[in-house]
């Protein structure tokens, strides 16, 4: 028998993305006439990338690299790995920035962790990764269904390391506690911009219950890598990227991504600069400067690129 969870009034979603008005600040260098040459990709429709893609078709599963439309998906498809997306693919936030579907939630679907570990399985993965859209509307945020994916994972795939990138919970840290229950390797909670621009980028979420959900974490087990992201390009100060890896570093948190917002539609917050390569490379030493064990940082750069590179330097969970 299928299992309900409680869920929340309806007016706590979002309906819509909605045109959101530019940040109050452009930064300079602002480039109106398209993509630099560094952000150029080229696509690479490999046999690997193919067989994942019918692979995710088959076993009716999401990635968050088609759903977020993520720069690397045919280097990371055509080697073997992806991120997959859990609870549906319609989220219910409206983030200025992301293009993941947003609106009402149809699907719960309890079946969904034994098909993820049963793709990890086909895949060999070394590595998963895993995220989810964000479920304002059940009371918990989705974090039994976290909970049932690792522990899927672990019994088919038991030498896999697992990351997962998950929401804010909206500040349940019972439903943190659910999550961390499981023994993740890494736990990973974005906190995509600088606080400044969250009314525009995170429109409703908190700068400091992010980084309050980092510190929780690292408390409520030690021994599980914490690791968190941030997008420049949407009208930061480097002042401000340095002020967000000080207080990266004082929760504790042992890896940090870096890479360059591109605008997904004509819905979303607009591209305020394109960083240079050496720009990411000081950024980069900065914030190991700062302490921060290991930061990735380049124009390309989403949360689990190189994730795999990122375990096996620091360690992971041995289970």
């Amino acid at each position: 028998m299928e299992r309900e969870l409680p869920v929340l009034p309806m007016d706590t979603v979002a309906q819509e993305p909605v045109l959101r008005q530019r940040p109050p600040r452009r930064a300079e260098n602002y480039n109106p006439t398209g993509k630099p040459p560094w952000l150029k990709v080229r696509a690479t429709l490999g046999p690997n990338y193919r067989r994942l893609k019918d692979l995710m078709r088959g076993l009716s599963l999401h990635s968050v690299c088609e759903e977020a439309q993520c720069p690397n998906i045919f280097e990371c498809w055509e080697h073997g790995t992806a991120t997959f997306m859990i609870l549906g693919d319609i989220c219910t936030r409206a983030c200025g920035f992301c293009a993941v579907k947003t609106g009402r939630p149809t699907e719960l679907d309890w079946a969904e962790p034994e098909r993820v570990a049963a793709a990890v399985q086909a895949l060999g993965l070394k590595h998963a990764v895993i995220t989810s859209v964000t479920r304002d509307d059940l009371i918990n945020g989705g974090a039994e269904i976290f909970h049932g994916t690792i522990r899927a994972i672990r019994e088919r795939c038991p030498g896999t390391t697992v990351e997962v990138l998950i929401p804010d919970y909206q500040g349940n840290w019972d439903a943190l506690q659910i999550t961390m229950a499981a023994r993740p390797d890494v736990l990973n909670h974005n906190l995509e911009t600088v606080p400044r621009l969250y009314p525009w980028v995170r429109p409703k979420a908190k700068y400091e219950r992010s980084l309050e959900l980092l510190r929780r974490a690292k408390a409520m087990d030690p021994t599980v890598l914490t690791k968190t992201g941030i997008m420049v390009g949407l009208g930061e100060t480097r002042d401000e990227i340095v002020q967000v890896m000080r207080d990266v570093h004082a929760a504790g948190v042992d890896i940090m991504t870096i890479g360059q917002y591109l605008r997904p539609s004509i819905k979303h917050l607009p591209v305020e600069r394109y960083y240079p390569p050496e720009e990411f490379d000081e950024l980069k030493r900065v914030g190991e400067a700062i302490g921060i064990p290991h930061v990735e940082a380049g124009p390309l750069v989403r949360s689990s690129y190189h994730a795999h590179e990122q375990v096996q330097k620091l360690g992971g969970v041995q289970v």
